[in-house]
């Protein structure tokens, strides 16, 4: 999995990309079919927001989340884009499972 991180108003530190890649990296235990990933945090005045696009196969997730400090908003993007992976792998399961039940 590629990751990719760019940074907007803000410059990406090495602790700031060594969390983003750690957190991003837990979604590979929920859906291993992650080709690559694209981050941007961005500092807008009070708010830090972070944005996500995974390509999986069978098209892109995005997510995006903000809060009063970078880490925390890492952190609920990470939460959010588990869930969508999540949500993305029952759906290819089980279109997997209705294909083969037709089949037979």
């Amino acid at each position: 999995m590629q990751i990719s991180i760019t940074g907007r108003q803000l410059e990406v530190t090495l602790a700031l990309k060594t969390y983003v890649e750690n957190k991003i990296q837990r979604i590979e235990k929920y859906f291993d079919h992650v080709t690559n990933v694209h981050v941007i945090l961005e500092v807008d005045k009070l708010r830090h927001n972070a944005e996500a696009t995974i390509h999986v196969s069978g098209g892109d997730i995005f997510a995006d989340a903000q809060a009063e400090n970078m880490y925390a908003a890492i952190d609920a993007l990470s939460d959010k884009l588990i869930r969508q992976v999540q949500k993305h792998k029952e759906k290819v399961v089980e279109s997997h499972h209705s294909y083969h039940d037709k089949a037979r």
